[in-house]
């Protein structure tokens, strides 16, 4: 038992190590070919925190364990709102833009309910995966299109460069192999974390007698979903609202479609009947109930610290629901 939680261990500090150094390059590479630098806070500030569970769940498809790329993508997602929104808020309340509320959020709705639909009949298939990457494709158009129509283009640049990622420098400045270089550096040590996590992690549900569904809506849910937690709270303690919402609003559109579309076309996933009877409700209703509190009188909404501390509240008693129907039915 030693071995594998030591392996679940390592493999999550080095994942989140490897990210860190991927989504740095690969901001680097984008500087050097003169990618406008909104478009380098969308696409990399916005979805680049998701690369660990992308590469995660693809590692359990290919290992044939199902229920660790789902769980993973949808564990990260309730995780991503009632754990680390939740106490993002608690540190300080967040104030909601209004074309957040208009546009990101109802994206993020519409995500949900196509993964739920998708879902329905336990199994993603390869034409449900490939249906789910189309849907994340669109909604990645979107946000570009609205975004460099002048939807906060100021404030998501800024943004960029705060995390510094999008610093304003003329392209072709520095030599292109040394992002390059850790390009491939962070993600072939991603992939070196995620076998570590992913056969810890299996190898924990088994010595229990747990699904691995459980073990990846916990354990490695909450180990993935650490660059959000880092940022998402940095943004928090620095007033950069936009920042810490935005970024768990992009992860979860990209859990919800993009990873679980690339794990079912590497290999098709039949999922446990428990995840759309317990955790697709679950993850519905905190994703309906983060719109229902971001939403406004006046056109701004506010996620305060009274509700902030009850998503929290709602996340330690799933997580507690969890572990204790699963060691009731080991037993």
């Amino acid at each position: 038992m030693f071995y594998p939680a030591l392996a679940v261990l390592v493999g999550i500090v080095v994942l989140v190590a490897g990210a860190d150094r991927f989504v740095g390059g690969a901001a680097g590479l984008a500087r050097h070919f003169g990618v406008p630098s909104l478009l380098v806070g969308i696409v990399i500030v916005g979805f680049g925190t998701s690369v660990p569970e992308m590469i995660v769940s693809a590692t359990a498809a290919i290992r044939g364990a199902p229920g660790i790329a789902l769980g993973n993508a949808y564990g990260s997602n309730i995780t991503n709102i009632t754990l680390i929104l939740g106490l993002s808020a608690v540190i300080r309340p967040l104030l909601v833009d209004a074309p957040v509320i208009r546009r990101e959020l109802p994206l993020l709705l519409a995500a949900t309910v196509i993964a739920i639909v998708l879902l329905m009949d336990d199994t993603v298939s390869r034409l449900d995966a490939t249906i789910m990457v189309a849907a994340f494709a669109a909604s990645l158009f979107i946000t570009i299109r609205q975004s460099l129509n002048g939807r906060g283009s100021a404030g998501v640049a800024e943004t960029a460069r705060a995390d510094g990622l999008a610093e304003e420098q003329p392209p072709g400045n520095s030599p292109p192999w040394r992002p390059a270089f850790w390009v491939a550096i962070g993600l072939t040590v991603m992939i070196a974390g995620s076998e570590l996590l992913t056969s810890g992690a299996v190898s924990i549900a088994e010595y229990f007698g747990v699904s691995d569904l459980v073990i990846g809506l916990t354990i490695v849910a909450v180990g993935t979903s650490l660059p959000e937690l880092a940022s998402s709270v940095v943004a928090a303690r620095k007033q950069e609202d936009d920042l810490a919402l935005g970024n768990i609003i992009g992860s979860n559109i990209f859990n919800a479609l993009l990873v679980v579309g690339a794990a079912g076309i590497i290999h098709p996933l039949a999922a446990e009947p428990e995840l759309m009877r317990r955790d697709m409700p679950v993850m519905a209703a905190v994703t309906a109930l983060l719109f229902l509190f971001c939403l406004g009188k006046h056109g701004r909404g506010r996620l305060s610290r009274p509700e902030g501390a009850f998503l929290l509240a709602l996340y330690i008693a799933y997580t507690v629901y969890l572990i204790l129907t699963s060691l009731g039915s080991a037993a």
